[in-house]
């Protein structure tokens, strides 16, 4: 806006606060961050997080308690591979897992290797898993999924009911995904979030759908801006962020906005009269 210091205004029901997080260290990225090549190796396949990766959880987790993002959170999504998903739980997950009926853990016991007692599910915001924020598909051994089957048994209170096969059929052995595929991809994940009701989500995923999904937008930002909203993601970094819709693809209507109805009092003749008493003299 012009005369306003760059400064622009949006409708409250037309806006939405995202809580990006990169997942935490996994044993892929110990040799990868050397050698892109290591990538490539099949013992890396699905791969579970370090035990700095699960260090960083706790710190990550430690912080979104102190800062009480916890409690604004209303919906976790998360990308359905091991490493993402013990990060999600690790950090959004409720304290204190004991052996009741009545309550389902998000992890189970050792859940990957972990090497970690059951996280509860009590006291934490929903947690769902969403294909459209893998990481980028196909020939890396690390982004392939196991059978829903498996995590389920894993994951038991993470909701899967939202992937439509069992077992991976995204990933390809010789077919990488394109950078522009995977842009799309991401459009179309942030798309499908307006069909939500949750105002406040946070979403655990990879640092390639970050990157490429994030330098799709704020082309027309301050460079500076644009610099600090598509630079790299580290490991069990979050970022928070305003999405717009813009296309007005969600339906919500407000439920701050007031109509303005003329509250008992003088009759709206009356009203008009001393509207006119105060209107400026020509």
């Amino acid at each position: 806006m012009d005369g306003c210091g760059g400064s622009t205004l949006f409708p409250l029901h037309r806006c939405k606060t995202i809580h990006l997080v990169r997942h935490a260290q996994g044993i892929h990225n110990v040799e990868g961050d050397k050698d892109y090549k290591a990538y490539m190796s099949p013992e890396y396949f699905d791969a579970h997080l370090t035990q700095l990766g699960w260090q960083q959880v706790d710190n990550l987790r430690k912080h979104v308690r102190a800062c009480e993002l916890l409690k604004k959170v209303d919906l976790v999504i998360t990308s359905p591979l091991l490493r993402t998903m013990q990060t999600a739980v690790g950090v959004f997950g409720g304290e204190g897992y004991t052996d009741r009926m009545d309550v389902i853990p998000l992890m189970a016991a050792n859940a990957g290797n972990s090497g970690r007692p059951a996280i509860s599910s009590l006291n934490s915001p929903p947690i769902i898993a969403v294909e459209l924020c893998r990481e980028h598909l196909g020939v890396h051994p690390c982004d392939k999924r196991r059978c829903i089957s498996e995590y389920q048994y894993l994951f038991p209170a993470i909701d899967f009911s939202l992937i439509e096969s069992d077992e991976d059929l995204l990933w390809k052995a010789n077919i990488r995904e394109t950078q522009q595929e995977l842009a799309e991809r991401g459009r179309n994940f942030l798309n499908w979030l307006w069909t939500r009701k949750e105002k406040e989500i946070a979403i655990v995923t990879h640092s390639g759908f970050l990157f490429h999904t994030l330098k799709e937008f704020g082309k027309d930002c301050n460079p500076l801006m644009r610099k600090e909203i598509c630079k790299h993601f580290a490991n069990c970094e979050l970022r928070s962020l305003v999405i717009v819709d813009n296309s007005m693809i969600g339906s919500d209507s407000s439920t701050t906005n007031y109509p303005g109805k003329i509250p008992p009092g003088p009759g709206v003749s009356d009203v008009d009269e001393f509207a006119k008493k105060d209107e400026p003299k020509s």
